[in-house]
């Protein structure tokens, strides 16, 4: 997912930061934004359901 992220927003996106974690925590956040959250979902996604969401906050 981290790779389709920046091929499609490459020209918006300052720097892309990947933080691994344990625990099964899996979030998505521009700047201190949350866009995706597995904990507060309670199941993981892909970039057909973020993708669009990441494409909302940056235009």
């Amino acid at each position: 997912m981290a790779e389709q992220i920046l091929e499609e927003f490459e020209q918006k996106i300052e720097s892309f930061t990947l933080i691994p974690s344990g625990g099964g925590v899996f979030e998505v956040m521009l700047g201190d934004n949350l866009v995706y959250s597995k904990k507060e979902t309670g199941r993981h996604t892909d970039y057909a359901e973020v993708g669009p969401l990441v494409r909302d906050r940056l235009t």
